[in-house]
């Protein structure tokens, strides 16, 4: 470019040349510095980070312990394979994971990159383990973009629209949703509605006697932030344990103090037979993993599992200071205190705008449904608020089948005065938004 600096506006005009517009960007900015939970623009602009890389940045952008490890780790060696001679990080993680989540029987675990790429492992092991083939996800779920995982993923569009054929024996079944129940019901009878809708579909759809496994997502991210009633998983598990079915918690989001517990899980009080981990694993570094009882994880043979560059030893060394880290700042505690002051907030605005509907809140995992005069889901003004707010120092997120619900997943390091500033032009946003 003739010697002159580069500019945000030719890397944007670069980004619509070579990259797909598949891929997409919910800011277009240009990132230049990033830490906490602030990102700071090529141009110097201030962003507060209530979107974490969607969901990946729970101890926050370069965490001084996590930049420490990885740069010690990059003078060691950067990726010798564990496939080809093992080394200590991946050996050191394995064992804290297989400490750390719930479930006191003996575990094993196995690392991989991304979060679509534990589940289909996951689902691996447990089609091996039952000598069955067929997969049960549920509404409205999210599981990656992979064939597999499109498949096991709810969401049409944008996910796999015009993408098919998908890989087959997946089904999908009934998961309640409290917020749309039916007015006449109580929340008592729309869960006993559900459960035999549940166990219905085991009649009508597939037969239990050919299911490997059943996973599900504790808190439904990309649905909409769905908290699924207690007694409801407790059914799930126990019609797992009846039919020799592997249950399969994906706790990709939801992990890692997200929801005010270490994991999800525990706040239904399940012990999954087999966990898939990701995102906040490893503060940014891809990095996810498979973990489960020994006995469904160990019946495949030596080469059966892993990748090429599945376990990556830098990864493995910032997910072993992101495990720290949680514990020595308290994370699980400092995500309840976030998740209560956005939803005071929330509550707030939705008494001075009544385009906000269900509220919904575990832990600091916080989202708002964005709702027309009759009720019914808004995607357009959803879309004004992001918008506004990305466009004017908040980095924010929409998510839901129908596009009508603002997700909070703001860094847990977020400081006071961080969480302030982001609060105000989210008022700004829902503001404008009421214009």
């Amino acid at each position: 470019m003739n010697g002159r600096a580069v500019t945000k506006d030719d890397l944007q005009e670069k980004r619509k040349k070579y990259v797909p517009k598949g891929i997409g960007n919910g800011n277009t900015n240009i990132a230049d510095y990033a830490k906490g939970a602030e990102l700071v623009d090529s141009e110097g602009r201030k962003w507060i980070d209530f979107a974490g890389a969607i969901g990946t940045l729970n101890v926050g952008h370069s965490h001084p312990k996590v930049t420490e490890a990885v740069k010690n780790q990059v003078d060691r060696y950067i990726h010798p394979g564990f496939n080809v001679i093992m080394y200590d990080s991946y050996i050191n993680l394995a064992e804290k994971l297989c400490k750390i989540t719930p479930g006191s029987f003996d575990k094993m675990a196995m690392l991989f990159n991304s979060g679509a790429e534990a589940v289909e492992n996951a689902v691996k092991v447990a089609r091996k383990y039952t000598k069955r083939q067929a997969v049960v996800s549920f509404e409205r779920g999210f599981h990656g973009r992979t064939n597999l995982t499109m498949g096991m993923t709810s969401k049409v569009k944008p996910y796999k629209f015009n993408f098919g054929p998908f890989t087959p024996e997946v089904y999908q079944a009934p998961m309640p949703y409290m917020s749309n129940k039916p007015p006449q019901m109580t929340d008592e009878e729309y869960i006993d509605f559900s459960i035999t809708r549940f166990k219905e579909f085991f009649v009508t759809t597939i037969d239990p006697e050919m299911v490997a496994c059943i996973i599900m997502e504790p808190v439904q991210g990309e649905g909409g932030f769905l908290i699924p009633p207690k007694r409801f998983v407790s059914e799930v598990r126990q019609f797992c344990n009846a039919h020799g079915i592997v249950f399969i918690a994906d706790e990709i989001q939801t992990g890692f103090c997200r929801t005010g517990k270490l994991f999800a899980s525990e706040h239904f009080d399940i012990e999954p037979d087999v966990m898939t981990l990701s995102k906040s694993l490893a503060a940014g570094f891809p990095l996810s993993a498979v973990v489960g009882k020994a006995g469904i994880m160990d019946v495949s043979s030596p080469g059966e599992l892993g990748g090429t560059f599945a376990g990556n030893p830098v990864a493995c060394e910032a997910a072993l200071a992101v495990i720290d880290i949680l514990e020595e700042e308290n994370l699980n505690e400092k995500a309840e205190y976030i998740g209560a002051l956005l939803e005071d907030k929330l509550k707030d605005l939705k008494d001075r705008h009544s385009f906000l509907g269900d509220i919904r809140r575990l832990g600091a995992m916080v989202a708002v449904e964005i709702v027309d005069a009759e009720n019914q889901p808004d995607k357009a003004r959803t879309g004004a608020i992001t918008s506004y707010a990305n466009n004017n120092g908040l980095l924010l997120l929409s998510a839901g089948i129908k596009g009508n619900v603002v997700r909070f997943l703001t860094p847990l390091v977020i400081t006071d005065e961080e969480l302030k500033e982001g609060l105000a032009i989210l008022e700004q946003a829902f503001e404008a938004a009421a214009e």
